[in-house]
């Protein structure tokens, strides 16, 4: 494992969704589109335990998050702000869920895309997307 960051701020907080249904909650300092794993150290102590080595192929989203607790009373809604910048894409999932957003960089024959939320009080900052773990992506 590479060496961690001194500070959990110098990482993002992330809620990692497995395709089985699993969520992980915790600070992520080296995700990269362009490799096929991270590392996620735990949300509760994150300098003071080991992390886990996450397989990106074993993911159907990465959520970077304003806060671990999110927003229980919020819910994300199918609007999108205008002033965000992008393309409107819709995203469904296997399981069920749906997220919409807006995304400047969506090609099926990618790894996967980024995603920002439609709503700009979404706990979620950004999404990071597995395009062959979706059930349907498209634009609206």
């Amino acid at each position: 494992m590479e060496t961690p960051p001194r500070m959990p701020e110098q990482a993002n907080k992330v809620v990692v969704a497995f395709v089985d249904g699993r969520r992980e909650k915790g600070y992520v300092y080296d995700f990269s589109v362009l490799r096929d794993s991270f590392n996620l150290l735990p949300a509760e102590k994150p300098l003071q335990e080991h992390g886990i080595r996450v397989q990106m192929k074993d993911l159907k989203a990465v959520f970077f998050v304003k806060d671990f607790g999110g927003k229980p009373e919020f819910h994300e809604g199918f609007t999108v702000d205008e002033h965000i910048r992008g393309r409107t894409i819709e995203v469904d999932f296997p399981d069920g869920e749906k997220i919409l957003g807006k995304t400047e960089g969506y090609n099926p024959q990618k790894f996967g895309f980024f995603l920002v939320p439609g709503n700009r009080e979404s706990n979620n900052i950004r999404v990071f997307v597995i395009n062959k773990n979706t059930k349907q992506v498209r634009f609206v």
